[in-house]
């Protein structure tokens, strides 16, 4: 009997092994494969990642791209950045703190859109922005939301693509759960995740871009297997863990926000209920309006970028009229 067991926890063991030294090698080879596309900023003893794209023309200010759960600037910066450039906006896409190319300051409260908002803003002030439009998609919608509540002086407006705003029934997926742990998330990202998820993130993108299809090439062009890699997969995971007790806390603040916003969001969206929080927002946010695409998914920004092009345009066109 005792043979029996040695055996088998000496193949856990081996397994195991197996599996930490197959994901430290898959990470390097991250490393590898998608080096830093932009620049770094060092804030509070940490860096952060960021690209910067210049104005074309008559300069309207500067537009700052903030990315959802699981992903990095590219996401964000692909489908709009050039355009915006061209229309004389000073372009402006980060990598959230932990996430992409960005550290993990190590605060206690770094997974917190508040904490975060801030940081964003410090790494954008240390390039020149002193004020900025905000579009942020996904979860980082709570996250723009936090910059024109407490940020009043940078944040000149905001676009919400499909945003996570409001608290939802439900909860979220096991996995996230399990790797924001202290002790078995470390060890859960180090061995299991990274194998498990090369094997299903052709799905899992299908899934958040449907029922449009994945963009042709949209893993190599946007970096997003950067994710896998264990440090940034527990980071993704503790953002997703807080936000929905987060919302829940900060919600009834959205009544005091008091700059012009558009929400962009599609009528397909199986991953964030439309109705829930970009209706939310619509209904909370004094002023705000919403676009609705119709048969978009949970991507307008790829989907219709046009649809964001033009909410910054009428976002900067109601900055232009006071507020009474």
């Amino acid at each position: 009997m005792l043979t029996a067991l040695a055996i088998a926890i000496a193949a856990l063991l081996i397994v195991a092994l197996a599996l930490l030294l197959f994901t430290r090698w898959h990470t390097q080879r991250l490393d590898t494969l998608y080096p830093p596309r932009g620049q770094f900023v060092e804030i509070e003893g940490g860096r952060i990642h960021l690209t910067d794209t210049a104005a074309i023309g008559a300069a309207r200010g500067t537009v700052l791209l903030i990315h959802g759960a699981s992903g990095n600037e590219a996401d964000m910066r692909l489908p709009l950045a050039s355009r915006l450039a061209a229309l004389g906006y000073r372009v402006v896409s980060v990598d959230r703190p932990g996430l992409g190319w960005s550290a993990r300051l190590g605060g206690r409260d770094d997974a917190s859109p508040a904490r975060q908002a801030q940081l964003l803003r410090a790494a954008a002030e240390k390039i020149g922005v002193q004020r900025a439009i905000v579009i942020g998609h996904s979860l980082s919608g709570v996250l723009c939301l936090q910059l024109a509540l407490d940020h009043r002086s940078f944040t000149q407006g905001l676009i919400l693509l499909a945003p996570v705003s409001h608290p939802w029934p439900g909860g979220i997926e096991f996995y996230y759960t399990v790797a924001a742990r202290p002790v078995v998330g470390p060890l859960f990202a180090h061995t299991l995740t990274l194998p498990i998820a090369l094997a299903s993130i052709n799905a899992a993108l299908a899934s958040v871009f449907h029922p449009q299809m994945t963009p042709d090439d949209y893993r190599a062009r946007t970096a997003v297997d950067l994710v896998l890699r264990p440090t940034n997969f527990q980071a993704n995971a503790q953002d997703v863990a807080v936000i929905k007790d987060f919302v829940t806390r900060e919600a009834p603040r959205y009544r005091a926000i008091a700059v012009p916003t558009v929400i962009v969001t599609g009528d397909k969206d199986g991953i964030v209920y439309t109705h829930i929080h970009s209706a939310g927002c619509a209904k909370d946010i004094p002023g705000a309006t919403l676009t609705v695409l119709p048969g978009v998914g949970h991507s307008p920004h790829w989907a219709y970028p046009d649809a964001v092009v033009q909410a910054v345009l009428q976002v900067s066109e109601r900055m232009k009229v006071p507020r009474l």
